[in-house]
């Protein structure tokens, strides 16, 4: 038996005959004793597999071997409770005071020969004990050859002598060995060595070592028995334990007893097992042992046994001989005839022995001290008006590749319906991500949204939670905001990371820091505004290497983080804009998520709060009736940021007592709030601070530096103002803008009156129309509206009010060339996005005639397909479509639309035909019938359409059949039946599945096509192809019947056979007087298949197209289709090419009918 099959055994006795309390306190001290690394240890606590736990725990100890023998004491000590001191008058079975004791001599040679030699380390076992018990009469050996009483000291003394030389320990560090030892086993063959060869003695990657294992493990049906070992001597032989194995079943100072094998073992009894031994296995135990009579109290906890063999009948485990394998070992001779006394422990000490091994390892005072301060410092942040008075909603998303040619990822756009909302927000997502089982790998959870949509007030949120314990699987919550940490030519050290750049700095503590790498797990890291670090040249690429401890720039210390390479086995959680090169890099995060937004109630629950908050109550109806009188601003809410500027708008108009109205673009807000302040600013302080945030907002930044200011009363001005502020964290040298959308803002206040931006690049920044040379990334996303209004609307009441008029001149030349620019647009031919910016920059120009222009192209077929559509975009649509006076079509299908923007858009009566999504659609048909709407639904069912219709998913065949099951369910209700236009009209079907699923939900659209009367065109065929079967074609022709218009029938590459065709053949004839193409290219027809096809031709009197090509009908088959194709006239082309056929033949029969096609 090999060493690692001992060591295996005694572990698997260790876990099963102890508490889970004192299995982790063993761990503890593995890892206290640098056995385990820290991501291995923790990997064993949650390990809920006990075998798989044993196994580790064994690999473990045979690959880091300690003849410490502190851990050996320590571990007894705790596994057992307190030693009880020993009466004076106690004697042990020789009659002396002490225990015997026996000093060893030096073990010749090394464990490596003992292993190679054919000696019996059970006789040199009691060699050494007789060799040391020569001069001592009063110690007794028994003369029972089955049961030895042996000194558990003298034992212990073996086991370390033979495992002390360095010629040992170096070898078990060799892989040759650890092959020789854990590859025999026949779970691990086939396994790579290369792996361990790798990773050997590196202690952060011993985890993945034996995950390897482990995972090497599972395909394994049964381990072998003994009997089917190899029979060398070498692999025959009892091995003695490793020191760290003797760490780990540590023996108090007194006699030990070695017997045979129990069938059951009581508490406190440790088995090793050994072949090729006159005995089945040794049993160590302290004190008395329990006769064979006595069995067992129920109560006590019985070592869990593996299952018996069946071959070797009375056998407990397979890797102990039974009682029938050596028939020289009676049965009474399991009971122990040692006259032993013990000292018995009181119930009291055995339960205060329980209470101490039970408790955790408590924190060093100077980590409980940090964890406090932190805890303080994220409670004593106030929200106050600054925070997000209302909680932002989540939903789950996902990046896919934008186009099959483009390895950039994009958020997809879900339907309202497919969306998945977190309803109790980023503690429900944290606290799912702290149940995962595989914890020793980074979980990275990703936010992703629009600036201003309040990702940063929900990361804050999130440190006040688990500041207010709501986070318990967290010890420490580390929040890094992002904004102008990256400066060029700093390094850090991941210390410094979570010390010195948080909003309040704190000196490196090296306790604290060494806490936190022992526990990476129970560390959530915020990572706020990481669009700030992505620049022009990435972040998630940054190459970083796992262990180095040099100082690195910031890029690369979070470039390490995302891969997964520091701080291994923590949370991490990433807010960042879904437009960006990171955004598009975390497509394999663990979990991925987008800012929802304010709806229109949440909005208007906002402002009730926020004047609530700040005292001014009285003014809060009237706030709200303001912000209702204006929609566009109102559907604007939809971001917190915008929200909170109106009810600061607000607030100040109502305050001047004045008649106040609210402006009606986006334009009109930020210059009714920026307008007081720049009445007292120091001459060319705004259009300096325009300046820094174009300049910086090219960079992709938004921090600036104390220095870049002109004047010191400029700095102080903005300061003053809330136009910047200082960044957490960050020196007070460094200040950040107050928004994303007050840096847009001002940067096209720039664009507006500077003179440096030539005429000809002005049009670039409206991001309308793509270049090809230098293009602009628009990163500001808000100016180009921003633009359109500073510069077309009125000077008095825009421009004017922030400049003055002595602007006039500059803004009249910059107006006309963008008006020149954009009335040469032709919007039908603008991509859906760039359609959607060009309205909302003529709506905020407010001007008739570039009004009127755009207006005026709008094509009458809109398509919005795969563009997300915001409530903003909704408004701005409806109001265009309303003024254009014609009637429009609209496809909303994949945009995200909300259930009230939907109502709105096809409620207008110039929109006459529509889709969306068949479950968003059914949705609202059921919100407006619950309503009572019934002349609004009845509008909404006649407007809605699915022509074309294509089932590229299971969910939309699973849609399709519930729009069919709601118009039977009607009709069943209804004395008039009424079919619903979408399927009365449906006339192209197309079903493009793949071969799996294309099994899976063909049967389900068999049974709803008996519903499409109209339905002309049924497409099966796909590049992916459906493989729908013999069983699918049977299916589908039982449906021919009731297809009475059907024209086009193709079943091209769905693996049909004989059986398909023949089958096909007989239900034809339903379709005769209305097929006109058939399509059975690239399936699996033979002779027979052609034959039948060949009989039924002459009755398809409308068909005119029939395409059989690439099958595997020969000449036979080829030539029965000819003879019958002379009876068709009406046949205009057979497509009959098939690699099965001679080209001579083909060719021959092509030139009987002309009407046989070949290419």
């Amino acid at each position: 038996m090999n060493n690692f099959q001992t060591i295996l055994t005694q572990v698997r006795m260790l876990l099963s005959s102890h508490q889970p309390s004192q299995v982790q306190a063993l761990l503890d001290n593995l890892l206290k004793e640098e056995l385990l690394s820290r991501e291995y240890h923790y990997a064993l606590l949650h390990e809920p597999d006990g075998e798989a736990l044993a196994r580790k725990i064994s690999l473990t100890l045979l690959q880091k071997g300690d003849p410490d023998l502190g851990l050996l004491e320590w571990a007894w000590s705790e596994l057992q409770g307190p030693v009880v001191e020993k009466d004076p008058s106690y004697k042990d079975h020789g009659g002396s005071g002490q225990c015997a004791t026996m000093e060893l001599g030096p073990l010749e040679g090394g464990y490596l020969e003992l292993l190679n030699s054919s000696a019996d380390p059970l006789q040199l076992y009691h060699l050494y004990d007789q060799m040391d018990l020569d001069g001592d009469e009063e110690t007794e050996l028994c003369s029972e050859p089955d049961t030895d009483t042996i000194n558990c000291e003298q034992f212990s003394r073996l086991l370390c002598d033979i495992e002390g030389d360095e010629e040992t320990r170096e070898a078990y560090a060799n892989i040759a060995e650890l092959d020789q030892y854990v590859f025999q086993d026949s779970q691990f063959e086939g396994l790579s060595k290369d792996i361990f060869i790798e990773h050997i003695g590196l202690e952060e990657m011993i985890s993945e070592t034996v995950e390897v294992l482990e995972e090497a493990g599972q395909k394994c049906q049964k381990r072998p028995f003994p009997e089917e070992l190899p029979v060398d001597l070498k692999h025959r032989k009892l091995v003695p334990l490793s020191s760290s194995l003797s760490n780990c079943l540590s023996l108090p100072a007194g006699p030990i007893h070695v017997t045979s094998t129990l069938p059951a073992l009581p508490q406190g009894l440790w088995q090793i097992s050994g072949t090729g031994t006159e005995v089945s296995s040794i049993l160590i135990y302290q004190g008395e042992m329990p006769q064979a009579s006595q069995a067992p109290p129920s109560s006590s906890p019985a070592i869990h046994s593996l299952p018996k063999s069946p071959d070797r009948p009375g056998s407990t485990s397979p890797f102990t001989p039974s009682a029938t394998d050596l028939p020289s070992m009676p049965e009474p001779a399991l009971t122990s005839r040692a006259n032993v006394t013990e000292d018995k422990m009181s119930p009291t000490q055995c339960l205060a022995a329980d209470e101490v091994s039970s408790k955790l390892p408590k924190w060093p005072e100077s980590v409980e001290q940090f964890c406090r301060s932190l805890r303080d410092k994220y409670q004593a942040e106030p929200a106050g008006l600054e925070g997000i008075l209302v909680e932002v909603g989540l939903v789950r998303a996902r990046l896919e590749r934008s186009s099959s040619k483009s390895l950039e990822r994009e958020l997809v756009t879900l339907d309202w319906a497919e969306q998945q909302p977190a309803h109790r927000g980023l503690a429900e997502v944290l606290l799912a991500a702290g149940d995962r089982q595989w914890l020793r790998e980074t979980r990275v959870i990703a936010v992703l949204g629009k600036a201003g949509q309040g990702k940063s007030h929900c990361a804050r949120a999130v440190t006040r939670s688990w500041a207010s314990g709501e986070l318990p699987q967290y010890d420490f919550v580390f929040y890094l905001p992002c904004h102008g940490v990256d400066r060029s030519g700093d390094t850090y050290r991941l210390q410094d990371l979570l010390f010195s750049l948080s909003p309040q700095p704190r000196p490196v503590d090296s306790e604290v820091f060494g806490h936190i790498l022992r526990r990476p797990d129970r560390v959530l890291l915020i990572l706020d505004a990481c669009e700030e670090l992505e620049a022009q040249e990435g972040l998630v690429h940054s190459t970083s290497q796992p262990m180095s401890r040099e100082p690195r720039s910031l890029r690369g210390l979070l470039s390490g983080l995302l891969q997964r390479k520091l701080l291994r086995g923590c949370t991490l959680l990433v807010m960042a804009r879904s437009r960006g090169r990171l955004a598009q890099s975390l497509s394999k995060a663990d979990a991925l998520f987008q800012m929802a937004g304010f709806s229109t109630e949440q909005a208007e629950t906002y402002l009730a709060r926020y004047f609530e908050q700040s005292g001014a109550t009285r003014h809060q109806e009237r706030a709200l009736a303001l912000l209702r009188g204006q929609p566009l601003l109102l559907s604007h809410c939809h971001s917190p940021t915008v929200c909170r500027a109106v009810c600061q708008l607000s607030e100040a108009l109502l305050e001047l007592g004045e008649a106040a109205e609210l402006p009606s673009t986006l334009t009109g807000l930020y210059v009714g709030l920026l307008g007081p302040t720049v009445r007292d600013s120091p001459p060319g302080a705004l259009e300096t601070l325009a300046r820094l945030a174009w300049e910086l907002g090219r960079k992709h930044h938004s921090t600036l530096q104390e220095d870049q200011f002109p004047s010191v009363e400029v700095r102080a001005w903005a300061v003053a103002k809330g136009l910047v502020q200082p960044a957490p964290g960050a020196p007070e040298t460094e200040l950040f803008f107050h928004s994303f959308l007050l840096q847009c803002f001002l940067g096209a206040v720039w664009l507006a009156l500077s003179s440096e931006i030539k005429d000809k690049e002005l049009p670039q920044y409206l991001a309308l129309t793509p270049r090809k040379k230098r293009p602009y990334d628009n990163w500001l996303e808000g100016v180009p509206r921003f633009l359109a209004g500073l510069v077309f609307q009125p000077r008095a009441r825009c421009l004017g009010v922030l400049a003055g008029p002595a602007v006039a001149a500059v803004a009249d030349k910059k107006q006309k060339v963008l008006s020149r620019y954009l009335k040469r647009l032709q919007p039908g031919l603008l991509q859906a996005g760039r359609l959607l910016e060009l309205l909302h920059c003529a709506h905020e120009a407010s001007d008739a005639g570039l009004w009127q222009h755009v207006v005026q192209g709008l094509p009458a077929h809109l398509s919005f397909l795969g563009t997300r559509l915001t409530p903003p975009d909704i408004h701005v649509l409806g109001s265009t479509l309303e003024t254009a006076g014609r009637d429009f079509s609209l496809d909303l299908r994949s945009t995200g639309i909300e259930p009230s923007g939907l109502r709105s858009l096809v409620g207008l009566s110039c929109v006459t035909r529509f889709r969306a999504a068949l479950s968003d659609t059914v949705g609202l048909w059921e919100s407006l019938q619950q309503r009572g709407e019934a002349k609004l639904l009845q509008a909404v069912e006649e407007k809605f359409t699915i022509e074309p219709f294509t089932a590229k998913s299971v969910k939309d065949v699973e849609d399709l059949g519930n729009l069919v099951q709601i118009q039977r369910t009607r009709n069943s209700s209804e004395d008039t039946p009424r079919e619903l236009p979408a399927i009365r009209d449906l006339k192209k079907l197309e079903f493009a599945l793949g071969p799996v699923l294309g099994r899976q939900a063909f049967p389900k659209l068999v049974r709803i096509l008996e519903a499409f009367s109209s339905l002309q065109h049924l497409d099966l065929d796909s590049l992916s192809q459906n493989k729908i079967g013999d069983e699918g074609v049977t299916q589908l022709s039982a449906t021919f019947p009731q297809l009475k218009a059907l024209e086009t029938l193709n079943l091209s590459q769905n693996s049909i056979t004989d059986v398909g065709a023949c089958k096909l053949a007989e239900a034809l004839p339903s379709l005769a007087a209305s097929l006109l193409s058939l399509s059975l290219y690239n399936n699996c027809i033979c002779d027979v298949g052609a034959e039948s096809l060949a009989h039924v031709l002459p009755d398809m009197v409308s068909l005119r197209v029939l395409d059989v090509q690439y099958n595997k009908f020969t000449a036979a088959g080829a030539q029965q289709l000819t003879a019958s194709l002379r009876k068709c006239p009406h046949v205009e082309t057979l497509a009959m090419w098939t690699p099965t056929i001679p080209f001579g033949v083909q060719e021959h029969l092509q030139q009987l009918d002309s009407r046989i096609s070949l290419r």
